[in-house]
């Protein structure tokens, strides 16, 4: 006992130097802003002496661009499509978890008098969206589902502040979202849905670390893994007590964000190789539209393994 005790106290030591870890999120990171507004990841940590500093991205694009330039330690969720672009990138980064799919968390909306009624009419429309989100994705395959080419539509890249703003003054025809922007715009702004995921885009979410920190901090990792798998599962089952509390940290009242969190399925999951076929689709569709500088192979991706 005393061998482990002074074994312990070594590691705390340890961890004690070390510079806190670098957490980034964005405002869609439901997990890890229960995490933070609860403190509860600081208490799960606490043990191995470890210190938290929380960063703050408008989108996934940037906040991958952070982790990769060694911003950042380890990266809330974010789309399915934002990994691809960072590999695209040679980023060195590692698969921390995977949250199941949530195909109805995204959608495309036009204004509710707007004339436009299926995916072909999008055809000579000027389109808003997020680059390398989610929603670009979703973008291009629904496109391809109504037969229409992204060289018949105008693209704006837009974050989804720019993106609301754009819309509501109609610079922009339809805008591509995601939760909970979504359901912000649906209970404030008359918005119609055109399209969402379902049949289209499936819409996992995604966890992630630098690779440095996944192979010098595989510890912290396992803790963190453990506090969003039971966060997800206690955002479920208690959705409005997880409404009450994201409410103010996000600014929308509760009834939105309990609409928001219902399409979100909060299943925190190991990343296995049999689970990236559609990050491959994903990639494939990016390249053959030139929006990525090479073919990605996504299976290339290291994978962290929450239990040992």
């Amino acid at each position: 006992m005393l061998a482990i005790g002074i074994a312990l106290a070594a590691t705390v030591a340890v961890a004690q130097t070390q510079p806190p870890v670098r957490i980034g999120y964005q405002k869609s990171s439901t997990l890890i802003a229960v995490l933070k507004a609860q403190g509860a990841l600081e208490r799960e940590l606490a043990p191995l002496g470890v210190k938290l500093t929380w960063h703050e991205f408008t989108s996934g694009l940037p906040l991958l661009e952070a982790l990769n330039l060694d911003n950042l330690d380890f990266s809330a969720d974010v789309a399915d499509t934002v990994p691809v672009f960072a590999q695209a990138a040679g980023a060195q980064l590692t698969f921390v978890a995977q949250e199941a799919p949530s195909p109805t968390a995204q959608a495309i909306v036009v204004r509710a008098d707007s004339p436009l009624k299926s995916l072909g009419d999008l055809k000579g429309k000027k389109i808003g969206v997020a680059k390398g989100s989610g929603g670009h994705y979703l973008l291009l395959a629904a496109l391809d589902k109504g037969g229409v080419s992204l060289k018949d539509i105008e693209v704006a890249y837009l974050t989804p502040a720019d993106g609301r703003a754009a819309f509501e003054k109609g610079a922009i025809d339809a805008w591509v979202i995601w939760d909970p922007f979504l359901s912000a715009a649906q209970r404030q702004a008359g918005v119609r849905v055109l399209a969402d995921g379902t049949g289209i885009a499936s819409y996992q979410r995604y966890y992630l670390a630098s690779t440095k920190f996944a192979q010098s901090r595989p510890e912290v990792l396992r803790v963190i893994y453990a506090a969003l798998d039971k966060t997800g599962k206690w955002v479920k089952s208690n959705p409005r007590e997880a409404a009450e509390l994201l409410a103010p940290v996000w600014g929308l009242d509760v009834a939105t964000v309990e609409q928001a969190n219902a399409r979100r399925s909060y299943e925190v999951r190991r990343v296995v190789p049999a689970g990236l076929g559609e990050q491959q689709r994903i990639g494939d569709a990016f390249f053959a539209e030139k929006l990525l500088p090479r073919r990605v192979d996504t299976l290339q991706a290291a994978l962290f393994q929450p239990i040992r």
